[in-house]
């Protein structure tokens, strides 16, 4: 927990305390990675206009660290299904 979420490890929830991301975006965001850097999130297929808007206005708080094998099974369900 910090004040940055990480595209590529965050899970689905970090994305709460961001009016507008959770449930849709958030969900584009951890279900298409992983990014190479910040820019590359309005890439992702299907984002509309204000899904891109949304994300625009949070783009300060993100960043785009290497991936982390132990975080992926986690990004979507954050381990309810272990």
């Amino acid at each position: 927990g910090g004040d940055k979420v990480d595209l590529n490890n965050a899970n689905i929830r970090a994305y709460l305390k961001f009016p507008g991301m959770y449930p849709t975006v958030a969900g584009k965001v951890v279900s298409n990675g992983p990014f190479k850097n910040v820019g590359d999130v309005y890439g992702i297929p299907g984002l509309t206009g204000p899904e891109k808007d949304v994300l625009k206005k949070y783009e300060g708080k993100f960043v785009a660290l290497d991936v982390k094998p132990e975080y992926e099974i986690d990004k979507i369900n954050n381990g309810l299904y272990r």
